[in-house]
């Protein structure tokens, strides 16, 4: 008898964590994708850790692999002349798109002058906010409070991930106290908010989702493009040179451009199936996983701090898992204040319709 109830608790929160089996097999690929990233990413590095090729081409001709894989898949679906009436159609949820577009610009571009101000370590430690500032964006733009449970699997994901930095950190008061805190915490911001955008813009039309990644895409290549016209005018010769795109030609960096292009279209299918809350945690493992990797890969050591690291994600996961963000719709008539209020719901539903079947 208990051991019924058992099972039908760990079906129960399964089906909440994960759905269908859709849902499962496109968080395994998120990990999978962007671990590889990282790991494709380490092996063009040189040996005092640079790289032999131009990262804003790479950048560039990424998002146009996006761009390029979005439309493929959109025409395995409707034909080529459906392609252009599509896209106007739905013209308006393009100008949306500029917004988490210009947000991820602007957060890319942050990135080399944070890393100018920061070590490695602490910049990426600094990044770990992530995680509960995008709760809190979650919370306002889906309307969504989220349960006591939800916020402390949250804080101590950040915790875990913070832990993972924190052997390798050199702290100075410098680093705290300066004007690039605040730009680092507003790079945070962008990220959370482009991010959590993103997945309300997915969700909230019926606008094919290759379409909304077209738009994405090209409002993308579009800010960029501009961006880089503004910063760096005298130096489009040499970004975009026959010798730096010949550059790009190796096999590893033409893998790490297709790996990356797929991790953006991985995202968005992410998103609108499952939730930013969840990409947090995805990423946390991700982060873990490829600690894991590169010691076996290329005999990175794994310190003490790494294996703590593992054991407050991984606690941090189960405990999420227990009382996860609920994907699948309610009815509208149904307004419950908290996720563990329809976790619950859905669980004496099904266990009324198995006890129907019996």
């Amino acid at each position: 008898m208990h051991s019924k109830i058992a099972n039908l608790f760990e079906s129960n929160v399964w089906n909440n964590l994960f759905p269908n089996k859709l849902s499962s097999l496109i968080f395994i690929s998120y990990m999978v994708l962007f671990i590889n990233q990282g790991l494709l990413v380490t092996a063009t590095k040189t040996a005092d850790n640079k790289y032999t090729y131009s990262t804003i081409a790479a950048v560039f001709f990424t998002e146009c692999t996006k761009l390029f894989i979005a439309i493929s898949i959109y025409l395995r679906d409707k034909k080529l002349k459906e392609l252009v009436p599509d896209l106007i159609a739905s013209k308006n949820v393009f100008a949306l798109y500029f917004v988490p577009a210009f947000l991820y610009c602007v957060y890319n571009n942050l990135a080399f002058v944070n890393l100018q101000s920061f070590d490695p370590t602490t910049y990426y430690l600094l990044l770990q906010f992530r995680v509960v500032v995008t709760g809190i964006i979650y919370q306002i733009l889906f309307k969504r409070k989220l349960s006591n449970r939800q916020w402390f699997s949250l804080i101590l994901l950040t915790c875990g991930c913070i832990v993972k930095n924190f052997g390798q950190m050199k702290m100075t008061s410098s680093s705290f106290l300066s004007f690039s805190i605040l730009l680092i915490l507003f790079q945070v911001f962008c990220s959370c908010f482009a991010g959590v955008y993103n997945e309300l813009l997915l969700k909230d039309n019926n606008t094919h989702i290759m379409i909304q990644n077209i738009y994405m895409y090209s409002a993308s290549i579009f800010c960029n493009f501009m961006v880089y016209c503004a910063t760096n005018y005298n130096k489009m010769d040499e970004t975009f040179s026959v010798s730096i795109l010949e550059n790009l030609l190796q096999p590893l960096i033409l893998a790490v451009i297709v790996n990356n292009a797929l991790c953006g279209i991985v995202t968005s299918i992410f998103l609108k199936n499952l939730n930013s809350i969840l990409k947090t945690f995805a990423s946390a493992l991700e982060l873990v996983f490829t600690a894991i990797f590169c010691w076996i890969l290329f005999h990175i050591a794994i310190d003490m701090y790494t294996i703590v690291a593992i054991a407050i994600v991984s606690y941090a996961t189960f405990l999420y898992s227990r009382n996860p963000v609920v994907n699948r719709p309610l009815p509208s008539s149904l307004e419950l204040k908290t996720d563990e209020e329809q976790v619950d719901l859905i669980s004496e539903n099904n266990r009324k319709s198995n006890v129907d079947n019996v």
